[in-house]
């Protein structure tokens, strides 16, 4: 865990849905279509491609999945179109990570932390730690009420479960990368190879 914990605030906005696999893949293939963010957000709405209860809550699906996808390079996000399920899955947890620092630094010093340890079974108590820890530094994960910090929680573990980075008996699944996805992450920022449970062994080779 990092010693300095940075002064910016940790958006905590992730408490509906998860990982929005099948929503994602129709609004990637929307953004290739409209080449523009605020087209596709408008056109998915229009084209009611997004099925749930309210307009609000499409509304708010669409907004949330866009931010996310946002976040990804062109390359990335051609690979969702293109790629395999599992390269679908790792680049909306990748997206999820550089959406939500808090999500990020959970994968990076608990997740993956373990995993170096090859200790593989990921405890809910591990998780109240993580974030006990980092309410020390974040003001506004204290200011959280109980019933959105347990929400919070079962999201992000949902996700996790999802990604398939996380089984459904709470064991840490190590991920397997292909060299195309992995390319592309080294290509913006090798440090993100990290959200992923890998070693450093494959980091390295990724990055020869």
């Amino acid at each position: 865990m990092s010693r300095c914990e940075p002064k910016s605030q940790y958006s905590m906005s992730f408490t509906t849905g998860g990982l929005f696999y099948n929503e994602s893949l129709l609004i990637v293939d929307e953004y290739f279509v409209t080449t523009d963010w605020d087209l596709t957000r408008k056109s998915v709405f229009t084209k009611n491609s997004i099925q749930s209860r309210t307009e609000s809550s499409v509304k708010r699906r669409i907004r949330e999945i866009c931010s996310r996808l946002k976040l990804l390079s062109e390359q990335q996000l051609s690979l969702i179109k293109n790629g395999s399920r599992q390269e679908q899955q790792y680049l909306l947890w990748l997206a999820i990570c550089k959406r939500y620092v808090f999500i990020h630094d959970f994968a990076v010093e608990v997740i993956r932390e373990k995993f170096l340890r090859m200790d593989l079974f990921l405890t809910l108590q591990e998780y109240n730690t993580f974030f006990a820890a980092k309410a020390g530094w974040h003001d506004e994960l204290e200011q959280l009420q109980p019933s959105t910090h347990a929400k919070l929680r079962q999201v992000l573990f949902k996700m996790l479960r999802e990604t398939e980075i996380l089984s459904d008996a709470m064991v840490i699944i190590p991920a397997l990368l292909t060299p195309e996805l992995a390319q592309t992450i080294v290509t913006e920022n090798p440090e993100l190879l990290r959200v992923f449970p890998i070693s450093d062994m494959d980091i390295q080779a990724w990055l020869k």
